[in-house]
């Protein structure tokens, strides 16, 4: 006997630009990690989702590209990058970005974290930050689009090659035990846990899931803005082409559609390049 399927409402898309290594992070080593960790998330309702293959093939044509074949940010031109970008800001999406700095978490340790067995424990944070926003945002929404009834998110990562997402489930079903309890350590944002169920999350090879290219340019846009030292071509015209989709918490993308981590954002101590997309977004670097 087979149980109903879990039915959604939206569906959130997540991909990552960088590495999560700690031990070593450049520009501190040079044959360190890399800078920055950018965890994105595509967020749309879920009536679109029939809609997903015609919307890639839509960015193709307008890239010149044949219709076969994923789409990797990366492998394009400055010229396909911009006009990638451009395109998935037209689609009923919105948009999220958690840029980790990690210049200042080198070496670092969070016992409370790893109290949860986990290889990653600071991809695993990063998530939860990334979650924090996009359940937010959808329960901000959730009568405007669906009146008083419940509904759930459906999650689908792009899958890491070594990282057990299993365990990424795990640290939900934690949050979710800790919400219910009182004990949530960070009590600023949290997860809304009732919008989340481990069997509707989901990890797909990037290649296979249009959604998850969509993330792909999302997360290797603001990557190319923030990363200034290689490898790779810094360039902000993409991710700037995606501000009317980065979702908005009073009026300002700042800490919520475009999240900047260490906080507050003069500790991340960015040189001018970097800054530029994060002020374009509502961050202000001056130290107090």
């Amino acid at each position: 006997m087979t149980s109903n399927p879990i039915e959604y409402g939206y569906i959130a898309f997540i991909d990552e630009a960088g590495d999560p290594h700690l031990s070593k992070v450049r520009p501190i080593d040079d044959n360190g990690g890399t800078e920055w960790l950018i965890l994105s998330a595509v967020v749309m309702r879920a009536k679109w989702e029939n809609e997903l293959p015609q919307w890639l093939a839509d960015i193709r044509a307008d890239l010149g590209l044949d219709r076969s074949g994923p789409i990797h940010f990366r492998n394009l031109s400055p010229t396909r990058r911009l006009a990638a970008a451009t395109k998935l800001a037209s689609f009923p999406i919105r948009a999220f970005a958690i840029c980790s700095n990690k210049k200042n978490m080198r070496k670092h340790v969070n016992r409370r974290a790893e109290k949860i067995p986990s290889q990653e424990w600071f991809y695993n944070w990063c998530v939860r930050l990334l979650l924090e926003r996009v359940t937010g945002f959808c329960e901000a929404r959730r009568v405007l689009d669906f009146g008083e009834s419940s509904t759930k998110i459906k999650v689908e990562f792009s899958r890491r090659g070594g990282h057990r997402y299993s365990q990424t489930n795990a640290y939900t079903l934690y949050l979710r035990h800790q919400e219910k309890a009182g004990s949530l350590y960070l009590t600023k944002r949290q997860i809304i846990t009732d919008l989340l169920d481990t069997d509707i999350m989901e990890h797909h090879p990037h290649w296979s899931r249009p959604g998850l290219q969509l993330a792909d340019i999302v997360a290797s846009a603001f990557y190319s803005a923030a990363n200034t030292i290689g490898p790779g071509v810094w360039d902000i015209e993409p991710a700037k082409a995606l501000t009317k989709i980065m979702a908005k918490e009073n009026g300002s993308a700042a800490d919520f559609g475009v999240a900047l981590q260490p906080t507050p954002a003069w500790k991340a101590e960015l040189n001018a390049d970097q800054q530029i997309i994060f002020t374009h977004n509502g961050y202000d670097f001056v130290k107090w």
